[in-house]
């Protein structure tokens, strides 16, 4: 079963789409056009990986006369953060009881 996650992470292990995400982060809204400028892809490539963002929740279009714009929805990167919060938490716990077990070996 896919998880809601899965979907996000999926979207993201794509180094365009990755590329593509952060430069709409980073200059906020943008046309097809705009991005194509800057991916060194195709329009129809860059459209198709902008439709596996869109369905992943991490961007929105919106219409404006012949053209449709992206933005980024930075709230679809809440599962992300969820995901890598409770990893880190788990991760430390098991150094921290590492730690206990090597100090109790030591005395």
């Amino acid at each position: 079963m896919i998880q809601p996650h899965d979907i996000l992470f999926r979207a993201l292990a794509d180094p365009t789409r990755r590329a593509i995400f952060e430069r709409l982060c980073r200059k906020g809204d943008q046309t097809v056009k705009a991005l194509t400028g800057h991916a060194g892809i195709s329009q129809p490539a860059v459209s198709k990986h902008l439709g596996v963002l869109k369905r992943a929740g991490l961007v929105a279009d919106r219409q404006n006369g012949r053209q449709t714009h992206y933005s980024p929805q930075l709230d679809a990167l809440a599962p992300l953060s969820d995901w890598t919060e409770r990893m880190a938490a788990f991760w430390e716990q098991r150094f921290d009881d590492l730690e206990d077990l090597l100090k109790r070996m030591d005395n």
